[in-house]
Protein backbone atom coordinates (compact mmCIF):
# COMPACT_ATOMS: atom_id res chain seq x y z
CA UNK A 1 0.00 0.00 0.00
CA UNK A 2 1.25 3.48 -0.37
CA UNK A 3 0.19 6.40 1.01
CA UNK A 4 -0.05 10.43 -0.49
CA UNK A 5 -1.77 13.95 0.78
CA UNK A 6 -3.67 15.77 -1.53
CA UNK A 7 -4.72 19.63 -1.23
CA UNK A 8 -8.23 20.01 -2.21
CA UNK A 9 -8.97 23.14 -2.88
CA UNK A 10 -13.16 24.02 -2.31
CA UNK A 11 -13.43 22.00 1.29
CA UNK A 12 -16.01 23.92 3.45
CA UNK A 13 -18.09 21.36 5.20
CA UNK A 14 -18.85 17.98 6.72
CA UNK A 15 -20.65 17.61 3.35
CA UNK A 16 -17.61 18.27 1.66
CA UNK A 17 -15.44 16.11 3.71
CA UNK A 18 -18.18 13.05 2.67
CA UNK A 19 -18.18 13.81 -0.81
CA UNK A 20 -14.12 13.90 -1.44
CA UNK A 21 -14.03 10.72 0.75
CA UNK A 22 -16.60 8.78 -0.90
CA UNK A 23 -14.96 10.03 -4.32
CA UNK A 24 -11.76 8.33 -3.15
CA UNK A 25 -13.68 5.19 -1.95
CA UNK A 26 -15.20 4.50 -5.54
CA UNK A 27 -11.36 5.24 -6.86
CA UNK A 28 -10.38 2.28 -5.28
CA UNK A 29 -9.12 3.62 -2.12
CA UNK A 30 -9.06 4.92 0.78
CA UNK A 31 -9.22 8.49 2.52
CA UNK A 32 -9.49 10.77 5.41
CA UNK A 33 -9.94 14.38 4.60
CA UNK A 34 -8.62 17.02 7.31
CA UNK A 35 -11.31 20.05 6.39
CA UNK A 36 -9.04 22.27 8.57
CA UNK A 37 -5.72 22.20 6.39
CA UNK A 38 -7.32 21.41 3.07
CA UNK A 39 -6.03 18.49 2.56
CA UNK A 40 -6.53 14.54 2.00
CA UNK A 41 -5.00 11.75 3.38
CA UNK A 42 -5.15 8.66 0.85
CA UNK A 43 -4.06 5.06 1.10
CA UNK A 44 -4.33 3.08 -2.22
CA UNK A 45 -2.80 0.42 -3.88
CA UNK A 46 -0.51 1.61 -7.08
CA UNK A 47 -1.30 -1.75 -9.16
CA UNK A 48 -4.86 -1.05 -8.58
CA UNK A 49 -5.31 2.59 -9.01
CA UNK A 50 -3.14 5.51 -9.70
CA UNK A 51 -2.54 8.98 -7.57
CA UNK A 52 -4.35 10.84 -11.33
CA UNK A 53 -7.19 8.22 -11.02
CA UNK A 54 -7.76 9.48 -7.53
CA UNK A 55 -7.41 12.98 -8.20
CA UNK A 56 -9.93 12.61 -11.32
CA UNK A 57 -12.53 11.09 -8.64
CA UNK A 58 -12.05 13.83 -6.41
CA UNK A 59 -12.40 16.80 -9.10
CA UNK A 60 -15.35 14.75 -10.57
CA UNK A 61 -17.47 15.93 -7.73
CA UNK A 62 -16.31 19.75 -8.03
CA UNK A 63 -12.84 20.36 -6.06
CA UNK A 64 -9.59 21.44 -7.28
CA UNK A 65 -6.63 18.69 -6.69
CA UNK A 66 -3.66 20.93 -6.35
Amino acid sequence: MSNVTLNVKGMSCNHCVKSVEEAVKSAGASGQVDLAAGTVAVEYNEQAVTVDQIKAAIEDQGYDVV
